[in-house]
């Protein structure tokens, strides 16, 4: 779906059955300016609905769901320009970089905070921005 922004800028909004379905009134992504601009996502099987076990697997599965919102508005990890990462223990933070690194190899513009919970019981939350 299509509409203009405020300021007569097209926003299309992403949705795509390869990653979770958006759990609010919000989008899986929106399309603006030249620029994808992804929800958070969680470590949740898009087909199960369950949450990936352990740090690692959460990590990955993140991801993939990014990887898979990216390409339904037609971007992909190399043209992501900024990340925040959400974990619910800082203390987790070198193993989350150790498999981070591997995905965005870019090394886009980055947030990292600890937060006191994330939706599901997840250990770690990701969203970013990318260009098209």
């Amino acid at each position: 779906m299509e509409r203009l922004s405020m300021y007569n800028i097209p926003v299309k909004t992403i949705q795509t059955d390869k990653a979770p379905a958006a759990i609010g009134p919000y989008s899986q992504a929106v399309v603006a300016g030249g620029f994808v601009f992804c929800a958070a996502q969680i470590g949740m099987d898009p087909v199960t609905g369950s949450l990936a076990e352990g740090l690692e697997n959460q990590v990955k599965q993140v991801i993939t769901n990014i990887e898979a919102v990216l390409e339904a508005a037609g971007s992909d990890l190399t043209k992501v320009v900024k990340t925040t990462v959400y974990l619910k223990s800082i203390n987790d933070f070198a193993k989350m970089n150790e498999i981070y690194a591997k995905f965005f190899i870019g090394k886009p513009a980055r947030a990292t905070v600890e937060v006191a919970s994330l939706p599901k019981g997840a250990l770690v939350e990701i969203d970013v921005v990318a260009t098209l």
